[in-house]
């Protein structure tokens, strides 16, 4: 049977976002009546600039109060689209306590905080559901945590940033240097005026933080995500990656050690085989590749950034809550059991792809041939050229530990034939 009082929805934040939540919630009203079995109302919006014309808004919902707004008691679901960490974090646990429960796109504080605030929830029997803090529109958060809860996921391999798979994808098609992509990027809209966020992998690294929280049932905070930024890719590290038949992209890996008995984060570029699925990833698409004991490999993929897909993944979540709501339930909350530890990254086992810049003459191969011996890191091929009595030796690793590669190059750059280490990247995907 059908509810005729209306589930109340208050919405923190109206930006491109928030501002397409409140579409959509208008122009399908009946569609999601329909699916929820109640009607759902858009009772407030709380912003930080009242005088702002707001489409399809009623001015009387609008307010620059969003404590008083989440505390009235008579809201059924919080939708906080404002991001940071403060007030959102405030804000968040106010609706809590005021028996509310919560949508959020916030990876930020979801990535620090997120143990608190699902401790918050649980308290007071409340849901936070937070699909759109991950990938935009792509499903994969309630896959990881339903879906696949009864498989045991080993790896989350992705790009969850489309600004910068735009710009590697730029710089790899068109062999444009960082800058020109970046700038490119700026112009279309792709990158913030600041793109700090993104390019040096901060974003990612958040988005890690959560998905390894959810796949490995373990708590993983921000702090534990290795992150590299891909601000030091050129165009060189573009063509020796082809002749190994690779691109670049900046990963998200989450992996379970061969053990099982911990877990590693990371955010770094990486050459991948044009093999494999996320090197066909182009412009400012996002892809997640799973691979789980009986599911084996799946990949999700779709727009990862945007007003509407990001609405399109918070209207998802707000249905689900509402359901839950009317059926007075809660879903999936913290699934953090396992408490595995998570090891640094010096642990971490991958192969690499060195350029060094050296001397031309006889005995420099053996010499480095030498130093990667000593230090346990075995070599699968090497390339050199050069004349003029400088050259460019390339050596790409078998897999070996980051602690033993970078132990590897503090010999090199001791060595009087070696000019210096031109790039050092990860090669992963195989």
């Amino acid at each position: 049977m059908m509810r005729t009082r209306p589930l109340k929805v208050a919405l923190l934040g109206c930006g491109v976002v928030g501002s397409e939540v409140a579409r959509i919630m208008t122009t399908h009203a009946d569609d999601l009546t329909a699916r929820i079995g109640a009607p759902v109302e858009l009772a407030g919006v709380a912003v930080r600039r009242p005088d702002r014309v707001r489409e399809g808004i009623a001015p009387e919902l609008v307010t620059t109060d969003a404590t008083a707004l989440v505390k009235r008691g008579d809201i059924d679901v919080v939708v906080e689209v404002i991001g940071g960490i403060e007030p959102a974090r405030t804000l968040i646990t106010t609706a809590f306590e005021h028996g509310a429960s919560v949508v959020s796109a916030n990876k930020a504080l979801l990535a620090q905080d997120g143990a608190a605030l699902h401790a918050v929830a649980e308290e007071h029997g409340k849901d936070l559901y937070y699909e759109a803090a991950v990938a935009g529109a792509i499903p994969l958060v309630r896959p990881l945590r339903e879906s696949l809860a009864g498989d045991k996921i080993n790896r989350v391999m992705g790009i969850v940033n489309g600004t910068t798979n735009f710009i590697l994808d730029k710089m790899d098609s068109t062999g444009a240097g960082y800058q020109e992509a970046l700038d490119e990027a700026t112009a279309l809209g792709y990158a913030e005026a600041d793109p700090t966020a993104d390019v040096e992998g901060f974003d990612a690294a958040a988005k890690a933080a959560i998905l390894a929280g959810i796949a490995f049932h373990t708590r993983v905070r921000l702090d534990d995500v290795y992150r590299e930024g891909m601000t030091e890719v050129t165009a060189a590290d573009f063509a020796s990656a082809k002749e190994m038949g690779c691109t670049i992209k900046l990963l998200a890996i989450c992996e379970r050690a061969e053990d099982g008995a911990s877990v590693t984060a990371r955010v770094h570029p990486a050459m991948i085989p044009l093999s494999h699925p996320l090197a066909s990833v182009r412009g400012a698409y996002n892809a997640v590749f799973v691979e789980s004991d009986a599911a084996g490999q799946l990949m999700f993929y779709g727009p990862g950034a945007g007003g509407s897909p990001t609405a399109s993944a918070v209207l998802g979540d707000l249905v689900a809550v509402c359901r839950n709501r009317l059926n007075g339930a809660t879903g999936p909350g913290e699934s953090a059991y396992a408490a595995l530890p998570v090891s640094p990254m010096g642990d971490v086992v991958t192969r690499y792809h060195i350029s060094l810049d050296v001397a031309d003459k006889p005995g420099v191969l053996a010499q480095v041939a030498t130093v990667f011996a000593e230090h346990g890191v075995s070599i699968d091929t090497v390339r050199q050229s050069g004349k003029d009595g400088e050259a460019s030796l390339v050596v790409v690793t078998h897999r070996a530990s980051d602690a033993a590669l970078t132990g590897t190059v503090e010999a090199l750059r001791k060595l009087d034939t070696v000019r210096g280490v031109a790039s050092i990247m990860r090669v992963e995907g195989e």
